[in-house]
């Protein structure tokens, strides 16, 4: 069963960057805003490194987040988590869904399902788009550990259907929006592990959130859908229930959500140009740390 926290008034919250990019405004604003509802309630504001895409995360960009971060005025509650020293505890958690029956090997290359997508004429999609349509889902074990043996490589997905009828009945609830009924099947059968990566942004996440306490996720409302999925992996895995706060969206003057893959100017930029975190915090519509909430 789950372990509800009872959505303490004392917000703890979390920034959680990834290190394979410089911080934007977009980032200054989720940073700030979760600082700011952990300060408003006397609660405790932490930062995690999700580094757990190896290939893709840096250093010299990790330590540019604690130089940015620190330039903006913020501090966190003690030594920041990192993904990439977790293994071990999302390894631990997929093997109990696994003894759960909850999740299956999946052998279908990403253009083999595009292609079988194709095929299907009403496919299932949710707010991200077509999902995976569950081919693999169908294969008996023995099939499976052929597979397998014969090195074939895989991921690991969690069986949606199954996961919602042992999960039963369950609510997300955001700041916001109040409550929402979680729907378990509204991204399909997600991946939550890979031979290369032990764990996916959801499986990840949860564990992590479980692990610092965090009692209020707060991010962008793009963000929303996956309060289904991680509400639900809290279920599965006897972890604490999160509350959320969904914020909006930080976008360039072409109204064009400000992202990394966009080159949007970066907060290093920034200072290097003379702004001072006052103004960044103008810029942004949030106010400045230590001032007046």
């Amino acid at each position: 069963m789950n372990k509800n926290n009872n959505f303490s008034p004392s917000a703890i919250t979390r920034f959680a960057p990834s290190p394979t990019g410089y911080l934007h405004l977009g980032h200054a604003y989720s940073a700030m805003f979760a600082e700011r509802a952990a300060r408003k309630t006397g609660g405790r504001f932490f930062l995690r490194i999700e580094d757990i895409d190896q290939e893709r995360c840096k250093q010299r960009f990790e330590s540019a987040i604690y130089e940015d971060l620190e330039w903006l005025g913020l501090t966190w509650s003690g030594a920041p988590l990192r993904q990439s020293e977790r293994s071990r505890n999302y390894r631990e958690a997929l093997d109990h869904l696994v003894k759960q029956d909850l999740v299956y090997p999946c052998f279908c290359s990403r253009k083999e399902i595009r292609a079988e997508l194709k095929g299907i004429v009403n496919a299932p999609h949710g707010p991200d788009g077509y999902h995976y349509p569950g081919t693999c889902r169908k294969l008996g074990k023995r099939q499976q550990q052929l597979n397998i043996s014969n090195g074939e490589p895989y991921a690991l997905r969690l069986n949606s259907e199954r996961a919602g009828l042992i999960a039963g009945p369950l609510k997300f609830f955001d700041v916001t929006n109040g409550y929402t009924t979680v729907n378990p099947s509204i991204s399909g059968d997600i991946v939550l592990g890979r031979k290369e990566m032990h764990a996916s942004y959801h499986l990840a996440v949860t564990i992590d959130d479980a692990a610092q306490g965090i009692n209020l996720v707060t991010r962008g409302e793009d963000l929303m859908p996956a309060c289904h999925i991680q509400r639900l992996l809290q279920e599965l895995l006897g972890l604490p229930e999160t509350s959320y706060h969904h914020h909006r969206i930080i976008k360039d003057h072409t109204g064009r959500r400000l992202a990394k893959r966009n080159k949007s100017k970066t907060l290093r930029s920034l200072r290097h140009e003379g702004f001072t975190p006052e103004c960044v915090s103008k810029k942004i519509g949030l106010n400045f740390p230590h001032g007046t909430p």
